[in-house]
Formats: C-alpha cells, structure tokens, sequence
C-alpha cells in the first residue's frame, strides 16, 4: 500500500515537472509575438483573403503555361523577374513610407542574416516551378500542407515554442492526408499525367518532402529575423531578402545560359499567363512578408491551406478535374488537421 502511494506520489511530481517544463520553454522562447496590424482590420482581412486567392492560383497558371507537357520558360528567369518586380515594389513602399526623413544604408552585419532564406527560397521557388510537371494542381495543393508539419517541428526545435497533445495528433492526421493522396495519385495509369487526371510520380513525391522541409526552414527563419528587428521598416527587410534572390537567380540563369541550357533571350517562352504568374508572385511575396512580420507562421499556413479550396476548384473548372476516393478522404482529413492544429 504504502509502495503504491509512493509510485503516485512520484508520478504526480512528474507530471508537476511536465508542466512546469513547459511554462519554462514558453517563458524562454524568443518573444516573436503578434504585432499591431499596419492597417484596419477590415483590409487586413480582405489581404489575407485576396492571398488565399493568389495562391491558389499559382500552380495553375504554371499548368496553363506548360506547352506539350513542358516549361517553355526558364524557372531561373521567372524567379528573377519576380525578385525583381517585388523589390521595385519594396523601394517604392519604403520612399513613400519614409517621404520627407534620412535614410540610413543598412549595415552589411544586419544585412548578412537575409542570405540565409535567400538561398533557401532560391530553391524552394525553382523547385516550385518543376514540381507541377510530377503532379497536377490540386495534388500539389493538398501536398503543400506538409509545410505545417516541417514547421511545427522547426518551432519546437529551434524557436523552442511547445507543441501540444491535440496539435501532434492534426499533425499526424496531415501526414496520414499526404499518404492518402499519393497513394491514389500513384495508381494513375502510365500516360495520365494531365493536369484534368489526379496523379504524382515519386520523384513528384521526393521533390514535394523536400520542399515542404525547406519551406518550414525558411518561413520560421524568416519570422524569427523579421520580428527580430521589428522597429525595422518591412520594406527595408524585404528589399535585402530580395536582393539576394536576385543576385542568386540571376546567377542561375546566366549560368544556365553559359552552360548552353538556357536562350540569352529572358523573356524566352513567356506568354500572358507567364506575366501573371509574375505578378501574382509578386504581390503574394509582400503579403506573405507582411503575414510573418505582424502576424505568425501560423496564419500563412492558414493561408495556404485554404488555398486548397481554390486550386480544387480551378482544377475542376479549368482542367475538369476528376476528384478520386483518396483525394476526397485526404482533403477531408486536412482540414479535420487544420482544425485541430489552429483551434489549439
């Protein structure tokens, strides 16, 4: 009797440690909270909701661009592009942001941190771009969600955020989504490899893992140095991310073009939907900046994930998507995990 009051005894100090551990991690985690939204709360909203259309439409736009079941552009060249237009944005943000006071050229110690996710969306953004020939859209979407897993885990390792018991459970329900989805993406009959035909190849399946990882890395570095210096201008932080990306996708693409890969021409093989790929990528780029700089991780994973609604529904209506068994299951079971995750 007296042995098993004391097991009872020990494991209620256990659990009292349990609790007291995590109190302690979330009291020494970096204090990257919300801050105060730049604009009424009405246009904030309105922001998140025109990015959640943005988004959805990336990988459509890719599919309308695809000519014979290729790329007739250069990855490299539309990422640079982009780079470019979201840093022309960026300086003009900031000269209005700033009219009438001194400007002060950042240092390159407080710019060398930006390199960091340069290069990691550098290759996120190329790799991207190719993926949409291993899979059709709306596979793509419902895949991307595994960034909610690679940044869970990156939380609780680097930042030292705690995850909770019904969080690891909407995150193991994710993961089990993607295998659903891919399994019946991978029963597609050799030649089905339109964007109207639910399928993935496993190279498509390899490349999506790797992304979703990098994806996390780069959104949770990019939170922590943004709001690392939060009295910093957005519009100064971002045009030093960018304009590592443009000297990292430029680089690319001249090397492509040296090697005898790519055409001199850098607009080669760009049509409409090209532009508003651009564009689109553009403007996605500064909501997302804005969503990590005032908000967390976590609304820009909200954010894509909804986009899942409009990428399916843009298959369906575009590419006369035919939605399998495993799709509808997998599509159910994020949001049942998005859910879970978020209410938590």
């Amino acid at each position: 009797m007296k042995s098993a009051s004391a097991y009872w005894y020990r494991r209620l100090d256990i659990m009292d440690l349990g609790k007291q551990k995590g109190e302690i991690e979330r009291a020494l985690a970096p204090p990257l909270v919300e801050g105060e939204r730049p604009v009424h709360p009405l246009l904030w909203n309105l922001m998140i909701v025109f990015g959640v259309l943005i988004y959805g439409s990336y990988t459509i736009l890719i599919h309308l661009c695809e000519a014979d079941g290729k790329l007739p552009f250069s990855s490299a060249s539309m990422v640079f592009i982009t780079e470019v237009v979201k840093l022309f944005l960026s300086i003009n943000f900031f000269m209005y942001e700033n009219r009438g006071q001194g400007f002060t050229c950042p240092s390159l110690r407080s710019a060398l941190p930006f390199a960091i996710p340069g290069v990691l969306y550098c290759i996120n953004n190329n790799l991207g771009v190719h993926l949409q020939l291993q899979m059709d859209p709306a596979t793509y979407q419902v895949l991307s969600n595994l960034k909610i897993l690679s940044t869970a885990v990156l939380y609780r390792v680097i930042i030292k955020r705690p995850v909770t018991g019904i969080q690891w459970v909407a995150l193991t329900l994710l993961a089990f989504a993607g295998g659903c989805n891919s399994y019946g993406g991978l029963m597609a009959k050799p030649g089905e490899s339109s964007a109207g035909v639910i399928h993935i190849t496993w190279l498509g399946l390899g490349m999506i893992s790797v992304y979703s990882t990098i994806s996390g890395m780069a959104g949770v570095y990019t939170e922590y140095i943004l709001k690392g210096k939060y009295e910093t201008s957005i519009h100064m932080q971002n045009g030093l991310l960018y304009i590592f990306g443009i000297i990292l996708n430029g680089g690319i693409w001249i090397l492509g073009t040296v090697r005898g890969d790519e055409s001199w021409n850098l607009f080669k093989g760009y049509n409409v939907y090209t532009w508003l790929l651009v564009f689109s990528q553009a403007v996605i780029g500064l909501i997302m900046s804005a969503v990590m700089k005032h908000a967390s991780n976590i609304t820009r994973l909200f954010l894509i994930s909804c986009a899942m609604l409009v990428t399916t529904f843009l298959s369906v209506l575009i590419f006369h998507l035919h939605l399998n068994v495993f799709f509808c299951a997998s599509f159910v079971l994020v949001f049942v995990a998005l859910y879970l995750y978020h209410t938590t």
